[in-house]
């Protein structure tokens, strides 16, 4: 509130806050529904729109904003979800800070991103209202339902506060209208915390022309495991949400749809990750449990032993990783999934992996740090941590995937190139993948995916467990129970033989020849794609989740006539050969990271001290080129249209 309103005696900023009539743009209820419409509403078509679903934590914003994403997707529409999810595990209920739901971007045509502010906002509360307010989420004249119980709270502090927000906003020119949800939902529930969601979801089926049977599969589906009184109750609750808009809201929407060929499945990247695990042939993944990778392992908890598959949940970090190493060394390559905190405790195994030459994944479901950080938001900082982190000569395969499907495809070929190598290969995603859900063509099985059987037959005579091919640094790779092929296995620096070695010659030519088995494997990789011209103006380089962004950004300024392209890693350890010829046919390079580097905003900042974000900074290393970058780190993901801004402040 400001001051002028605090100057009020406390009595009139109570009566004031209870009596004031909404302004002409609110379409506040008593919960009394109207009479049938002369006529139907005409829907207002649209390309697309972003909505935001937000409350407090446990209100089932999130389920609601999922299931609204599922059905838009199952009529064929595009869509991306990002999840909202607050700093604490369970913070003070109505707090600015505390906003917990979802973001969903529905359109007519396959969406990559998340898009920019949201056109339509449903609050359960203002305060949460605010929060994405003061964020600056919700794009100028953006519509708003806000549940309008907190008008009348017994709380007068409550109350006012309400009325004050309510205020600021239509004043700010947003289109507020107020809705009963929670007298709504009283009528069929005794706590309405446990069914404005499903009322909410009906609400904006009614809005954008939903289709109300497929919400109801969605309801059915998602409630299977509960008793059928449960599944029906919010089957009343959804037909209610959208009784009541399509009786007392003026607003309509069409979002025009096509039905995909092929099949489609919508999911989130962990879902992706697990489920790549299982295609890939992996048997065991080891991990303890860590936000934002946790729900990887909960999926593959559900159903890994279904198909005799073991999840290992670790007293800690290290022993998760330790157990990973241990199955790949009895045979199969094991996965281990993780997040910063837990990558800088794996370290030390991920090392002995390397020197041993044992094959593992690791995963990275990257978030905000250092430290504990921000575990709920998005960040991409750990890309230095995963190619050099730890101590020593260590080389490994670093490699990120960049949309919901890549998370998929990504494990499956990571388990391979481990498996061909003998290495470790680290696979990077992050928190905006993570919870993020998008439709892709449903995968068909390929038998090539699995890993070929265990052999197990003899080893030849005088054949060593280190026998480094002299051109690829590669040598057979020696299983537990192979006739003549018994050796002590050891993290020390050692000979052919695996003996404990500490000759400056042996230990010269062990770090060679693995070193040797990474530059064999960058032979193999191929230049990555321009998106757009092969020369012009400006070269955007980017790696991970923010492919979508960056290229929606690009086709905006090839669209205004700017010389703009842009480039996507997958692989950033090793990186491909070509990209330097790429890099001169451009005038300038930048990369876009959702991370941390220094702008030349500040008398301090200048080319001596800046520090450049990590792409940025290995690719000045590699192929001498002047690169710039930008990035952010708001825990959020990065929008096509900040992108824009920041692309357009560097060109002449």
């Amino acid at each position: 509130m400001d001051r002028q309103t605090l100057k009020e005696p406390r009595q009139e900023q109570v009566r004031r806050a209870r009596v004031a009539k909404p302004k002409a743009v609110s379409t506040r209820k008593t919960g009394q529904r109207r009479g049938p419409r002369a006529a139907p509403k005409q829907a207002v078509t649209l390309k697309e729109h972003v909505v935001e679903i937000v409350s407090d934590s446990g209100e089932g914003a999130q389920r609601c904003g999922q299931s609204f994403g599922s059905v838009a997707a199952r009529m064929g529409n595009g869509i991306w979800t990002v999840e909202i999810i607050p700093a604490e595990i369970q913070p003070p209920a109505r707090s600015i800070a505390g906003a917990s739901g979802n973001r969903i971007r529905v359109a007519s045509e396959r969406v990559t991103n998340g898009g920019d502010e949201a056109d339509l906002v449903v609050a359960f509360n203002e305060q949460v209202l605010l929060g994405r307010y003061r964020a600056k989420e919700l794009k100028p004249g953006c519509v708003i339902l806000l549940e309008d119980k907190w008008r009348t709270d017994p709380d007068a502090d409550i109350a006012v506060s309400y009325a004050h927000v309510y205020d600021e906003l239509v004043a700010e020119g947003y289109k507020v209208h107020e809705i009963p949800m929670e007298s709504e939902c009283v009528k069929y529930v005794p706590d309405p915390r446990r069914g404005k969601n499903m009322f909410v979801l009906g609400l904006l089926c009614s809005i954008y022309s939903l289709d109300l049977e497929m919400a109801r599969e969605q309801i059915r589906f998602v409630f299977r495991k509960k008793d059928a009184k449960v599944i029906d109750l919010n089957l009343e609750l959804l037909e209610a949400g959208h009784d009541w808009a399509e009786e007392n809201l003026d607003i309509k929407y069409a979002i025009p749809a096509s039905k995909p060929k092929d099949p489609q499945i919508v999911m989130n990247g962990n879902t992706a990750l697990a489920l790549g695990v299982l295609a890939s042939g992996m048997e065991v993944c080891a991990m303890y449990p860590i936000t934002p990778a946790t729900s990887a392992s909960h999926y593959l908890s559900d159903i890994f032993e279904r198909v005799g598959c073991v999840v290992h949940q670790a007293e800690d970090e290290i022993a998760a990783c330790a157990f990973a190493i241990g199955a790949s060394y009895a045979g199969k390559c094991a996965v281990t999934i993780t997040s910063g905190p837990g990558l800088s405790l794996k370290q030390e195994g991920i090392g002995l992996a390397v020197m041993s030459e044992i094959p593992l994944v690791v995963v990275d479901v990257q978030r905000g740090g250092p430290s504990t950080g921000q575990p709920t938001k998005a960040e991409q900082g750990d890309l230095l941590s995963a190619c050099f982190g730890g101590h020593g000569d260590a080389p490994k395969v670093v490699m990120a995937a960049s949309t919901i499907e890549d998370c998929f495809y990504s494990v499956i070929m990571a388990r391979k190139i481990a498996e061909t190598f003998n290495m470790v290969v680290m696979v990077l995603t992050d928190a905006s993948l993570a919870t993020a859900q998008q439709p892709f063509p449903r995968p068909d099985f390929n038998e090539q995916w699995l890993a070929p059987p265990i052999d197990q037959s003899a080893v030849p005579e005088g054949a060593s467990p280190y026998d480094w091919d002299p051109r690829t640094g590669l040598a057979p790779r020696f299983i537990p129970g192979q006739p003549n092929g018994m050796h002590c296995l050891t993290g020390l620096a050692h000979d052919r033989l695996s003996h404990v070695a500490y000759d400056p010659e042996i230990n010269q030519e062990g770090i060679r020849n693995r070193s040797l088995k990474l530059a064999t494997f960058q032979k193999t990789l191929k230049a990555p794609a321009i998106f757009g011209d092969e020369d012009g103006d400006l070269l955007i380089v980017g790696w991970g989740s923010t492919k979508g962004a960056i290229e929606e950004a690009v086709e905006r300024l090839r669209a205004d006539g700017k010389r703009v392209s842009s480039l996507h890693l997958k692989f950033l350890q090793p990186m491909p050969s070509g990209m330097k010829d790429m890099f001169r046919r451009f005038d300038k390079v930048m990369t876009v990271e959702n991370t941390w580097s220094d702008s030349l905003d500040s008398e301090v900042f200048d080319e001596d001290s800046r520090r450049y974000a990590g792409l940025a900074l290995l690719l000045r290393a590699r192929f001498l080129v002047d690169v710039d970058c930008w990035g952010e780190v708001k825990g959020q993901s990065i929008k096509p249209g900040k992108i824009v801004r920041a692309v357009l402040e560097r060109l002449p």
